[in-house]
């Protein structure tokens, strides 16, 4: 079971875990990308930006100690997600739904998304931005329930996506529908914000897997005295495993649903010039059964899983805009079933260590940079443990007004459920541009590469990903977008057959 895909038939990208892995073009796009200087807030008090992977996410270290797809660290992708929202002060706030950040409708996979959304994990919360005076590219006003702000949007779009393997060819054309709202309360002290998402496809012609996601975050933040806040979080995501994905099953007609449940705890407190922070991230994956082409079933129970991921990080400030911090993680994975389907023991710990910067020159430039080291082992002495030197960078750059440049550099553990295989090392590098070309009218361009190095003694060998997109976003008004979308993905392997991506579509957006 499990098998990577070196020859059998590409399916569409699709909402997968938080790992930032296998990215369609689409998802990058759709994803949360930083909001054009002039139409964009930052929404400080959810600051959850990526992976999710994807991420289905995306991927940091908030939580590099756990166990994950292609995520921020070492962590399942619930983990992920559950210490990454946790850590929520320590994070760049993500654009807000409804202020113009959704360029690109919601014709893309969250794998990609997760991918250029990997949030920061700074210990300050990005500034919010100026609103664009334009009436067409203001923040909706939102629907008032009692001390609540609700802004829903709906968006629907028509797409088509061609996926090539080889000598085998698949083409589909596809409707899907998108529905999201945030719920924001206005308290004068402490803040609850409650986020979630859901995409529905169907299709109109051809063959390919349709790809449904669903997901809801909620963030408590409780300011307490002396200059400490907390965060409580609590959230579940839905989605649908990606055939892509290392560990699919070869030849499915239907790959596995996956359900994860997080909950997570951070507390930071400034001590004068010093800054601590500490957080605990709990997860909770289980997998259906996957459907095979000649319609029996593969029970995927095996893989079910629970994740803790504890992370400490002291930071000093040398100035307000520079400040050095050393972090360390510790996670643990315990597997329902001691043994898989093949005999193999999957639970196991994992470390990890860093040092770093966190820069904030104001809306010019604001992120960090840090390095490390990171190591998964496992329970199964027949699995060797994995280890590897890490970079990470998240950075935000804005060189002229109305114009964002986000760059994402991660480092990560993938664990393998494929027999015999302890994993791989992922390297992931996102840029993604996002520019106002007039009032109303935004402009995206993504590209990303992720090289999957797995260890010298391993059956598999090394493969690389390329993706590039582009997507326009015509602000009609306040309550009205038009999005169209543009991307191409490459796989390269060593062995085995180059897959290729390709997706296009248009998608109107109500929000309110």
């Amino acid at each position: 079971m499990g098998q990577p895909k070196q020859t059998s038939s590409v399916t569409p990208l699709r909402a997968m875990s938080r790992a930032v892995c296998f990215t369609a073009f689409g998802s990058l796009l759709l994803g949360q990308t930083p909001a054009f200087a002039q139409s964009a807030s930052l929404q400080s008090a959810t600051s959850r930006a990526v992976s999710s992977e994807n991420n289905r996410a995306t991927a940091g270290a908030a939580s590099e100690a756990g166990f994950d797809d292609e995520s921020d660290g070492l962590t399942t992708p619930a983990a992920n997600s559950a210490a990454t929202t946790a850590d929520d002060a320590q994070r760049p706030a993500i654009p807000d739904a409804q202020s113009g950040d959704d360029i690109t409708g919601s014709i893309l996979d969250e794998d990609i998304r997760r991918l250029n959304t990997r949030e920061a994990p700074i210990d300050e919360t990005l500034p919010r931005r100026k609103a664009a005076e334009s009436a067409s590219t203001a923040e909706t006003p939102g629907i008032p329930i009692g001390t609540f702000v609700l802004r829903p949007s709906v968006t629907q779009s028509i797409n088509t996506e061609t996926t090539k393997d080889g000598n085998t060819r698949e083409q589909r054309a596809f409707l899907e529908t998108d529905a999201a709202a945030t719920l924001t309360s206005d308290w004068g002290l402490h803040q609850l914000t409650v986020t979630s998402e859901g995409a529905w496809q169907k299709n109109i012609s051809g063959e390919g897997e349709e790809q449904p996601s669903f997901k809801i975050n909620s963030d408590l933040r409780l300011d307490l005295p002396d200059d400490t806040v907390a965060h409580l979080t609590a959230g579940y995501n839905f989605y649908r495993e990606d055939t892509d994905d290392p560990d699919a099953i070869a030849d499915a007609a239907q790959q596995s649903d996956v359900q994860e449940f997080t909950a997570g705890a951070s507390v930071q407190r400034d001590f004068g010039i010093l800054r601590g922070t500490t957080a605990l991230a709990l997860s909770r994956s289980i997998y259906s059964d996957a459907t095979l082409s000649n319609g029996t079933t593969v029970t995927l129970s095996d893989r079910n899983q629970t994740t803790g991921t504890l992370r400490g990080r002291v930071g000093y400030e040398l100035s307000p805009a520079l400040i050095p911090f050393i972090e360390a993680t510790i996670g643990r994975t315990i597997y329902d079933e001691t043994r898989d389907s093949a005999g193999y023991e999957r639970s196991g710990h994992s470390y990890g260590a860093k040092a770093g910067v966190e820069v904030d020159l104001g809306e010019k430039l604001k992120g960090e940079v840090g390095v490390g080291y990171a190591m998964a082992d496992f329970e199964d002495n027949r699995l060797s443990s994995i280890d590897t030197a890490t970079l990470d960078a998240s950075l935000l750059w804005s060189p002229i007004r109305g114009t964002d440049v986000n760059f994402d550099l991660q480092t990560s553990i993938q664990p393998s459920t494929t027999a015999g295989e302890s994993g791989y090392v992922s390297h992931a590098l996102t840029t993604t541009v996002t520019h106002q070309l007039r009032d109303n009218l935004v402009g995206t361009m993504i590209g990303g590469v992720i090289w999957r190095d797995y260890p010298t003694d391993s059956s598999i060998n090394d493969e690389l990903v390329y993706t590039a997109a582009t997507g326009l976003t015509w602000n009609i008004n306040r309550y009205l977008d038009l999005t169209s979308t543009l991307g191409y993905e490459l796989t390269t392997r060593k062995d085995g057959d180059d897959s290729q991506q390709f997706r296009a579509g248009v998608g109107l957006k109500l929000k309110r």
